[in-house]
C-alpha cells in the first residue's frame, strides 16, 4: 500500500512504545520520518511545542498531532487510521 500522508514520529532508541508505533506503521507499509530526540534538546523542544506532549513517541500525520503509541493503535482499532494515512 502506498500512502499520501506525511508521517513524522519523534522517538528515542530506548523507547518500547516508539518501537511499537513504528512497527505498526511499517506493517502497514507507511514511510515515516523518524526524529530522534534523545541527544537533541532542540528537537525535543520542537516536539514539545508542536505536540504539547513531553513523552515519546509523539506522532504527527499531515502535521496533525496524533499523540503517542496508544493513540495510534486506538485510531487503528477504531478504523480511522487508514483513512488518515490515505490507504
Amino acid at each position: 500500500m502506498s500512502s499520501t500522508a506525511k508521517v513524522e514520529i519523534y522517538t528515542t532508541p530506548i523507547c518500547g512504545y516508539c518501537h511499537r508505533a513504528k512497527g505498526l506503521l511499517q506493517k502497514k507499509g507507511i514511510k515515516f520520518e523518524e526524529i530522534n530526540v534523545m541527544m537533541s534538546p532542540d528537537k525535543r523542544r520542537e516536539m514539545e511545542e508542536r505536540s504539547r506532549g513531553r513523552t515519546v513517541p509523539q506522532i504527527f500525520i499531515n502535521d496533525k498531532p496524533i499523540g503517542g503509541s496508544d493513540d495510534l493503535f486506538e485510531l487503528d482499532f477504531d478504523g480511522e487510521l487508514n483513512a488518515m494515512l490515505g490507504i
